[in-house]
């Protein structure tokens, strides 16, 4: 009879500590994790409005040159150079610690210089491509209705990410993808409404704007797609030194093409005169073009970390509610007016936003059920094998 009750305690301690052990592991990841993305959403916020406000001052203050409003969106990336530097060093110790542990994935193939290279080029291609579309359409367009369109992002990266990650098109993600599109439309019926003084902002041209804005958008949310899809299947790990990695090299390549075309355009040549007619002065001028670039690397280091972490529609939805935020802080900048279409532009960008936000909820409770009910199955199966062990 002592025995049966000696067992079931043995039992039931067993599988007590094994609950505490795998609680106490799990929220820990868990405020680890949300405080990282936390963190990383707050920076993609704080830095793609200061950057977007910083390339329309850049403009209304007598800068003229798209290439050179391009170029500071990259040119930014070797202040990345000494965090790189001590990531590779630290997994370099880290290496050499588990060098015995690592016998079994060594037969495991790297991918070939080559193929990083051709990764590289392609993303910094996109990415210049799409920085020279996003430079022509705020030359073109006041930066709230600028920040609107762009919101059209989310919808791409939707649609890219159903074709290159087999991201699922559910009802409200579709919802979210309609009125983002509608919300873009209803800005090329607006009257002119920019306060700007400077003429390339007239009615002739805010089709070019609107056009530009619209393909930046989407070659920008291919490039979040695609590295993702990258990330996944190139990449061996998903850490702050590979991020970097992408970083620095994408900008490079596409800090290459864009300096290209600002020789082969002859934009060069006006630098210094623009320089010195900048209407705050030429050290105004000077710091403009460096905080914008500062601001744009911080952006970018933010959203692939989220990319990282998360998946590439999320970053979207982040980078999404700079829609009502941008707008306001242009009214209070820059006091561009907002005109009725405007504001119905930016209610449905918002439902658009919360229709996919809703989606994302419902995510990440079915995959939080699903990983408990993992979690039990697991906890069930190690006691029976624990039972097994002893009755043996």
């Amino acid at each position: 009879m002592g025995e049966p009750q000696v067992e079931n305690q043995l039992n039931i301690s067993f599988e007590e500590e094994v609950n505490m052990a795998n609680n106490s592991t799990s929220w820990r990841e868990k405020y680890k994790r949300w405080i990282e993305i936390g963190f990383n959403a707050v920076l993609i916020l704080v830095c793609l409005s200061a950057a977007t406000l910083l390339g329309e001052l850049y403009y209304r203050e007598g800068g003229k040159s798209t290439w050179m409003n391009s170029l500071v969106q990259m040119v930014g990336f070797p202040i990345l150079f000494p965090i790189l530097l001590l990531k590779k060093r630290e997994e370099n110790r880290d290496d050499e610690e588990h060098m015995h542990k690592n016998t079994i994935n060594s037969n495991n193939k790297n991918p070939s210089v080559w193929m990083f290279l051709s990764v590289y080029v392609f993303l910094g291609l996109l990415l210049g491509g799409s920085c020279i579309l996003n430079a022509v359409g705020l030359l073109h367009l006041p930066v709230s209705t600028f920040s609107l369109i762009s919101a059209s992002q989310l919808g791409f990266n939707a649609l890219f990410s159903f074709f290159l990650n087999s991201q699922k098109i559910t009802t409200y993600i579709a919802n979210s993808i309609i009125l983002l599109t509608i919300s873009s439309i209803l800005l090329v019926f607006q009257p002119d409404d920019s306060s700007s003084n400077d003429s390339s902002k007239g009615k002739g041209y805010v089709l070019i704007g609107f056009i530009c804005t619209l393909f930046g958008s989407a070659g920008y949310a291919l490039l979040l797609s695609a590295t993702e899809r990258i990330f996944r299947n190139v990449m061996k790990k998903r850490t702050l030194k590979e991020v970097m990695s992408v970083v620095i090299w994408q900008s490079f390549f596409a800090t290459c093409a864009i300096l290209i075309g600002l020789f082969a355009s002859g934009e060069w040549r006006w630098i210094k005169t623009e320089m010195n007619e900048y209407k705050l002065g030429e050290v105004s001028y000077v710091m403009t073009l460096v905080w914008n670039a500062l601001a744009w690397q911080i952006y970018t280091i933010g959203l692939l970390s989220l990319i990282m972490k998360v998946s590439a529609l999320f970053a979207n939805v982040i980078t999404a509610l700079s829609v009502p935020l941008i707008p306001v802080l242009a009214l209070i900048f820059f006091n561009e007016k907002m005109s009725g279409v405007k504001v119905i532009s930016m209610i449905l960008a918002i439902w658009g936003f919360l229709s996919y936000g809703y989606q994302q909820y419902l995510d990440e409770v079915k995959l939080k059920t699903e990983l408990s009910k993992a979690k039990e199955e697991a906890q069930v199966s190690l006691v029976e094998t624990g039972l097994n062990h002893r009755a043996n």
